[in-house]
């Protein structure tokens, strides 16, 4: 498995329904049509599945046969989502055939304009009345989708709304099924880290896939100095941070374990994992993974703090949404701002991705990390510390009572300090902090979360609404 943060969007394919109905404007439909893929053409995002007129009449569906094509096309395909749109009034059986066919897929409904009458006075489309049948069909048949409008396809929120689908399309298709690694067990005091692989797997058919703490130390320990792989993540270490404060002995240990890391989760297809990061690794091995930690999650692998495994399930949905092109960045939430309203400092002791690091400054890998410090250790611990960089980000919890799942979503803003702090950190301005305290506290929701930067509040809410995640937006 190739690790790696993607500079294009991933994209998701996406099966595409033209409806139409007899005996309304064939003509108007094919022109819809037409124009539906030409919007989504402007969406790199996506690849669209869409029948021709080698299968179907005009590449529309309009009977029963044509959804049988249908069907069996988006299957061979093998596509992430289905759009289903009315061309014209729709013919709701033959759609509601492929919706039902795709159920657990992410599903698109929309409804197209009407044009102008015909000469005789007479409507075109209909789709207005149309889509109310594919949409009550599906509610009758508790398919869940979303629904993006009455649109003229040009229309600049309709192709916003199909760009939002792909989004949702990358997580459903990224998160059911993930394999999260399980890398030692939790802090023996954090009850807060508890989780259930009986309602992972359920819900979403996930797996958590455990390794003891000596497993990976041995992994690392037998790996060579001259190992080109760790030569090519020292390289980049040296590269993108200050190694000054640490020694050569303890950097080859980082590079080793990151390794040992990765090689584990390409080995077992992870999506993700959660480490035992800050007691027994360092009494093991000498050094912490924190910014390992932060290196895996820069190149695709969602790496959580203290063995939190909704934790790395809350980071992958982030990266999803954004396409893996962003890296999330696992918080506490630390401290109200001294004097400021309505901001807090996001923070953890050193796990940040080294490509979030604010514009002037620099990743510097500490000998002590504040927490060692707190804890009287006196061993090199390996933290990446620094100021992320500023701008809007998301930031979400993922959390299970009783088998049942739930996600807190808001939005703030990374504001730009002139200070010298520990651990990798940032301050966030939320539109009301109380407010928002008072829900993570009244909610169940706990002192981790995640946050990426960039505004995925729609996609992240609609994803869940497919899941079956109940969402908590402040």
């Amino acid at each position: 498995m190739n690790f790696s943060l993607s500079k294009d969007p991933e994209k998701v394919k996406i099966g595409f329904v033209p409806s139409h109905r007899e005996p309304f404007d064939e003509g108007w439909a094919v022109q819809m049509r037409a124009r539906c893929l030409e919007a989504f053409s402007k969406i790199n995002e996506i690849e669209v599945i869409v029948p021709d007129e080698k299968i179907t009449k005009n590449g529309l569906v309009r009977d029963d046969a044509d959804a049988e094509k249908i069907v069996q096309l988006f299957m061979e395909n093998n596509v992430d989502g289905v759009m289903i749109g009315t061309m014209t009034f729709g013919d709701e059986v033959s759609a509601l055939t492929i919706a039902s066919a795709f159920y657990d897929k992410p599903i698109l409904l929309f409804g197209t304009k009407e044009g102008s009458f015909t000469p005789d006075g007479g409507r075109r489309s209909d789709s207005f009345c149309g889509t109310l049948s594919i949409s009550s069909g599906m509610y009758r048949r508790k398919i869940p989708f979303i629904f993006a409008g009455i649109v003229f396809p040009e229309e600049k929120e309709f192709i916003e709304n199909v760009r939002n689908f792909a989004r949702v399309c990358s997580i459903v298709k990224g998160f059911i099924g993930a394999k999260i690694g399980l890398v030692g067990p939790r802090p023996e005091r954090f009850e807060t880290c508890i989780f259930s692989e009986d309602a992972m797997i359920e819900n979403f058919e996930q797996r958590v896939i455990p390794i003891s703490l000596l497993d990976i130390v041995n992994r690392a320990e037998n790996i060579k100095d001259d190992d080109p792989d760790v030569q090519k993540i020292l390289n980049e270490m040296r590269q993108e941070a200050d190694l000054s404060e640490i020694s050569e002995e303890s950097a080859k240990k980082l590079a080793k374990l990151e390794l040992s890391l990765k090689q584990f989760a390409a080995e077992k297809g992870l999506s993700g994992m959660g480490v035992q990061c800050w007691t027994a690794i360092q009494e093991i091995y000498g050094v912490s993974p924190c910014y390992a930690m932060g290196r895996l999650t820069d190149q695709g692998i969602m790496s959580s703090c203290e063995v939190d495994i909704y934790g790395a399930l809350t980071m992958l949905i982030q990266y999803l949404a954004s396409f893996k092109t962003t890296p999330p960045h696992f918080i506490d939430w630390t401290i109200k701002h001294q004097e400021k309203d309505d901001v807090f400092l996001a923070w953890h002791c050193g796990n940040a991705p080294p490509s979030l690091v604010c514009e002037g400054c620099k990743v510097r890998i500490r000998n002590h990390s504040i927490l060692g410090v707190v804890l009287g250790k006196d061993k090199s611990m390996g933290t990446g510390e620094f100021q992320l960089k500023s701008g809007v980000v998301t930031i979400c919890r993922l959390v299970e009572y009783d088998g049942e799942f739930k996600m807190l979503v808001t939005k703030g803003e990374i504001e730009k300090a002139d200070q010298d702090l520990r651990g990798s950190w940032s301050w966030v301005k939320v539109p009301n902090l109380d407010l928002l305290y008072r829900v993570i506290v009244e909610e169940g929701f706990i002192h981790h979360a995640s946050m990426i930067h960039g505004d995925y509040v729609k996609p992240i809410v609609d994803a869940c609404k497919l899941l079956g995640i109940e969402v908590v937006q402040v």
